[in-house]
């Protein structure tokens, strides 16, 4: 314990120092988020973009990490990336949500009336920086809360489902607020490696956005390739891409995820070489490659079992005494039947 605490402290460090470095790369200066227009009239370049922000800091503090970028630089070029969204167009939203490892919350929206300011109260720094890195600072501390009442085990990965979730919720809640609205979009920055135990609900996710046309993105900036985010883009029609150079990760966020659905149809966006449809048995919560599904749920195994603990379904043992007719007889037994 006295480990992730120093762990946990490091990470909270790193963010409330951040507002001293992003004085030094604030060249883009404060955006200005102007009012959405009463009636609406959003063109086909309005975007509203929910960025998933991968917080766990067991990724980005633990010992064994290998990421060659921190918290804070990492930081830095999201804070770029997400001016150049609003710059791109006025009535363009971001909305930004912290993915823990025990929880998920919303920290930045820029439809709110406090995101229309252009400056904090010290005058040195965007409202969109010192708003998002202070409810980011109070975010991680209620994390490092949960994380003491239940100590990890096994993988530590994100909390990726319930941050789905959370986008997808706010996406319905735009779509259904008008006739006309930006069109949505989610893009996952994680770094944690996948949680087999979440397979169902990521799942459930995926076909949830895919349904309502809604395309995830996916940007690694872990060492692992994330299946998930892979199955993900895959099948909303995302763009799936893990920079190989993390120093420029700001060149790679705005060249590729900044620009409008719309637009992609005149770009050669990246596209995956191979997309990693391996599943999560139910039981084990482990990928496999080959197992057995029930008929009646769907539910996969990596073993036979004589009943689904998710439906409680029976299933059928096959009889080995019980013998099937050769092709010989089965002919024989057509013919008859033919005749009869």
């Amino acid at each position: 314990m006295v480990c992730e605490s120093r762990m946990y402290h490091s990470h909270v460090n790193e963010v409330s120092t951040l507002q001293n470095l992003y004085i030094q790369v604030s060249h883009i200066g404060p955006v200005t988020v102007m009012d959405s227009a009463p009636s609406k009239q959003y063109s086909d370049d309005v975007s509203l973009v929910m960025v998933l922000l991968d917080t766990n800091p067991f990724f980005w503090g633990g010992e064994n990490t290998t990421t060659k970028v921190s918290f804070s630089n990492f930081l830095i070029h999201v804070i770029s990336f997400l001016n150049s969204v609003l710059l791109l167009n006025q009535l363009n939203q971001v909305v930004v949500i912290a993915t823990g490892y025990n929880s998920c919350d919303y920290i930045f929206d820029s439809s709110t009336s406090e995101s229309l300011n252009v400056s904090s109260g010290n005058g040195k720094m965007p409202a969109l920086c010192s708003k998002m890195l202070q409810k980011l600072e109070e975010f991680v501390i209620r994390d490092e809360q949960l994380s003491k009442e239940n100590s990890p085990s096994g993988i530590v990965s994100s909390l990726l489902s319930g941050s789905l979730s959370l986008a997808l919720c706010y996406i319905q809640k735009v779509l259904r607020s008008g006739r006309l609205h930006p069109n949505p979009r989610i893009l996952c920055l994680q770094g944690s490696p996948d949680g087999p135990e979440q397979y169902v609900a990521v799942m459930n996710a995926i076909f949830s956005a895919q349904r309502s046309m809604v395309p995830i993105d996916s940007c690694i900036v872990g060492v692992q390739h994330s299946a998930f985010l892979q199955q993900a883009s895959y099948i909303t029609g995302g763009v799936y891409l893990k920079p190989p150079q993390l120093d420029g990760l700001f060149q790679y966020l705005s060249t590729v995820f900044a620009t409008d659905l719309h637009s992609r149809s005149f770009l050669q966006l990246p596209k995956p070489v191979g997309v990693d449809f391996r599943a999560s048995c139910f039981c084990h919560k482990s990928t496999i490659d080959m197992g057995y599904i029930c008929s009646v749920c769907l539910s996969i195994f990596c073993k036979q079992h004589k009943k689904c603990s998710t439906c409680g379904s029976v299933f059928g043992q096959a009889n080995p005494e019980v013998k099937l007719p050769t092709d010989r007889k089965r002919k024989a037994i057509d013919l008859n039947a033919a005749y009869n």
